[in-house]
């Protein structure tokens, strides 16, 4: 079993910018496609970026296009997302989450439904 714990959340202005990290822990953190996910209140859970094993093929929403930047360090077992140019509608708990049943996989997987590990989230709040 994988263990994730994200961190780097917290209260930013509009246009700011935060980290996020996500350590793993458990299995080889390399072998998988790594996903982030936002859940805002009253809102079902939506794929925001993925990167997959070798960090070679990654896939952003629409929303955060040009913004947002998905990353992993296989050596620290770490996933990142840098987000940039944060708006309120980016306001949200903020997830990281692996696909342990596919090894090397070059493709993304952009629902929730395909990924089978999940860290406890940490919240961003982007303020107006």
């Amino acid at each position: 079993q994988v263990q994730l714990v994200e961190s780097g959340g917290g209260l930013v202005q509009a246009g700011g910018s935060l980290r996020l990290s996500c350590a793993a822990s458990g299995r080889t953190f390399s072998l998988y496609t790594m996903g982030w996910f936002r859940q805002a209140p009253g809102k079902e859970r939506e794929f925001v970026a993925g990167i997959n094993w070798s960090g070679l093929s990654t896939y952003y929403v629409d929303s955060v296009k040009g913004r947002f930047t998905i990353s992993r360090d296989n050596a620290k077992n770490t996933l990142y997302l840098e987000m940039n140019g944060l708006k309120p509608e980016d306001t949200a708990v903020y997830y990281c989450a692996t696909d342990t049943d596919r090894v090397y996989s070059n493709s993304v997987a952009r629902s929730s439904y395909e990924y089978n590990a999940w860290g406890q989230g940490t919240q961003v709040t982007v303020s107006s």
